[in-house]
């Protein structure tokens, strides 16, 4: 009798990581010549990353620094949802930007789809905030993997749990 393999597709983020990241990039504000005597300044505040700046252009370079230090953490960046600039106190301006985690309902059917489409032998189901995906054939659920490395959803998937 084949026993069902199956693996699970999440979108985690490493809060420790953002948490590195956001203070290295604190840290190389309070560093840089051009951010000397300037109100900018980078905080994580629960899921949220809030960027408070003189001005457009500082907010874009803090928003550069961070982006690389995100980068050499290993977290995609894609896991951040950029919010609105608003105008801040003394004349300021702040940004903040969502950490996205775990896989929505609507990208879950997304995703279900796009394993759907290539007629391959296996089940997917959503299950909370990650879908599920199981088959007898340990190569149809690694087609499927690599079938969803090359789509795009819009965040960033990981497959953890492999089991055969």
């Amino acid at each position: 009798m084949a026993k069902d393999c199956s693996f699970d597709i999440v979108s985690e983020v490493d809060m420790q990581e953002v948490d590195n990241a956001v203070n290295q990039t604190a840290k190389e504000i309070g560093q840089r010549f051009d951010f000397r005597g300037s109100k900018a300044n980078v905080s994580l505040e629960g899921e949220q990353i809030k960027i408070v700046a003189d001005d457009d252009y500082k907010l874009k370079s803090v928003i550069d620094i961070l982006q690389t230090k995100v980068i050499k953490r290993g977290i995609s960046l894609k896991s951040l949802d950029y919010g609105r600039v608003e105008p801040a106190a003394q004349g300021t301006v702040r940004q903040l930007i969502t950490i996205k985690k775990g896989i929505s309902k609507e990208k879950g059917k997304e995703v279900v789809a796009a394993i759907k489409d290539p007629k391959l032998k296996v089940q997917a189901q959503i299950m909370d905030d990650q879908v599920r995906v199981s088959g007898k054939n340990k190569d149809d659920l690694q087609n499927v993997i690599a079938k969803l490395k090359q789509a795009d959803f819009g965040i960033d998937l990981q497959f953890v749990n492999f089991r055969s």
